[in-house]
């Protein structure tokens, strides 16, 4: 008996596992992007997270919108087919904002279910503080 729950309980946690792998359509190279130190005065910086459709049907990146407004994405607006590259480009403002930084970058897709699906993105660093002029 106890060999029968023990491979149903491991039946279900494959069968769980494969739904979940089933169920994501986009699969980024990274997740979060490390600026590392950039300087104040040193003007904008950008990273692009390159993500692969690794689903069945074509997806649409419906909207994708920063936490703050120092942060500016630009995404794929066409459809991704299947086994396709699209691309989400992140610029970050560094002007007035020294110190360490994490913001949040929400991205909501949808592939052919028409089912609206989450993924968040993230980028950081640490701001150097422009010199400041001798007295």
């Amino acid at each position: 008996m106890k060999a029968k729950v023990l491979f149903l309980g491991i039946l279900m946690a494959v069968s769980a596992t494969l739904f979940a792998q089933d169920n994501q359509a986009i699969e980024f190279v990274e997740r979060v992007h490390d600026f590392g130190q950039i300087q104040e005065d040193g003007g904008k910086v950008t990273t692009t997270f390159e993500f692969n459709n690794i689903s069945k049907s074509a997806i649409t990146l419906d909207n994708v919108q920063a936490s703050c407004g120092c942060t500016t994405p630009q995404w794929t607006k066409d459809p991704v087919a299947p086994k396709k590259k699209g691309f989400i480009n992140v610029t970050y403002n560094p002007a007035g904002r020294p110190g360490n930084f994490s913001k949040s970058i929400t991205v909501k897709y949808h592939d052919a279910s028409n089912e609206s699906k989450v993924i968040v993105l993230n980028i950081k660093g640490e701001v150097i503080p422009k010199a400041k002029p001798a007295q």
